[in-house]
């Protein structure tokens, strides 16, 4: 018991001579990753464990075979906790990463969440008012020759459809974000859908003054849901045809890349600021102003006035929610005159 002070000043004195140098370069070290620290930490109190050793060791004369023993126990003792140390601080450094893409991800979520209340709170607003503006009109006999009664009766119709067609696209783009889309995977030929969106989307066309052409060939078949890709295929050239003047084209091609069909909408809008790009797919982004409508031409008749708009910017986050449901992907790149959007799905 007498030697026990003397061996507590050697083992101290051990310890610090190992542990302070560690404490230094843990502070040095302290911008980068977690994986470091603990590697650093643990390998600091790996060092601090053998200094002490060492020193009580050779104060107390061990025999060298016993010291040599010791000392590979520790050796051993050593690398098997650095290497516990380091594959768990890798695993905490990706357990943290993961946890901050999921905070950072949550964020993203609310925010597009409180963005989109917001912008349907103000595109419900505007024909809500006018609805009840006609309708009072109507009901206190404010107008009463028949051809402003007939247009106030087209007007109500109109607002009610374009009505109708957000709460379609929202109850849609909560069926993509909640993961409940019920596909049913097929072979859909292409030129079938786009002859379909077209032959739908032509009064449309008709209204703004745009030509829509198709290419003549080059059609392939994919493996998809057809009502999905008919409803990508149906945004993507309302869109379009909403985004280009009046007098313009929107041209529509597709082709084939090995196992992934393509298939390409490109507009007359004027392009899309590069910084605006990565949001185009985002929910409630109109691009305001670089995508605002120029078109020149007369002011759409009060019974197709619907053409022009008035969504609630979910056309397109409902495309890519689509599209990635039935594992490909959507782009969007200036080009020429205006915009190119490219959808990539698995071929038939």
């Amino acid at each position: 018991m007498r030697d026990l002070p003397l061996i507590v000043g050697y083992a101290l004195a051990g310890a610090l001579a190992a542990a302070v140098p560690g404490a230094v370069l843990l502070r040095a070290l302290r911008r980068h990753s977690v994986t470091v620290h603990i590697f650093v930490l643990l390998a600091a109190t790996v060092a601090a464990a053998l200094a002490s050793v060492l020193a009580v060791a050779r104060a107390m004369f061990i025999s060298p075979h016993d010291l040599q023993v010791l000392l590979l126990v520790l050796a051993v003792s050593a690398v098997v906790s650095l290497a516990i140390g380091w594959w768990s601080g890798r695993r905490m450094a990706r357990d943290a990463m993961w946890a901050d893409q999921v905070r950072q991800r949550e964020r993203q979520v609310e925010a597009g969440r409180r963005e989109l209340v917001a912008w349907v709170s103000h595109d419900l607003r505007t024909p809500l008012a006018g609805l009840r503006a006609m309708a009072e009109a109507l009901e206190d006999g404010v107008v009463a020759d028949p051809a402003t009664v007939q247009e106030y009766h087209g007007r109500l119709r109109v607002e009610t459809d374009r009505m109708a067609h957000l709460v379609d696209d929202l109850f849609e783009l909560s069926r993509i974000n909640a993961d409940a889309l019920d596909l049913t995977l097929s072979a859909v030929p292409l030129r079938d859908l786009v002859s379909d969106a077209i032959a739908s989307a032509a009064p449309v066309a008709a209204v703004h003054g745009v030509r829509v052409v198709a290419a003549e060939s080059g059609w392939p078949t994919v493996t998809g849901s057809e009502p999905e890709l008919g409803r990508v295929v149906a945004n993507l050239l309302r869109n379009a045809i909403h985004y280009t003047p009046h007098d313009g084209t929107v041209v529509i091609s597709a082709g084939r890349d090995q196992d992934t069909a393509w298939l390409a909408v490109a507009d007359g809008c004027g392009g899309i600021p590069e910084a605006d790009l990565p949001r185009v797919f985002d929910v409630a982004f109109r691009g305001e102003p670089a995508r605002s409508p120029r078109n020149a031409g007369p002011p759409a008749p009060v019974a197709t006035s619907n053409a022009n708009g008035g969504g609630g910017g979910l056309g397109l986050a409902i495309v890519r929610g689509l599209v990635e449901a039935q594992g490909g992907r959507v782009d969007v790149t200036n080009s020429g005159a205006g915009c190119r959007f490219v959808i990539r799905i698995p071929a038939g």
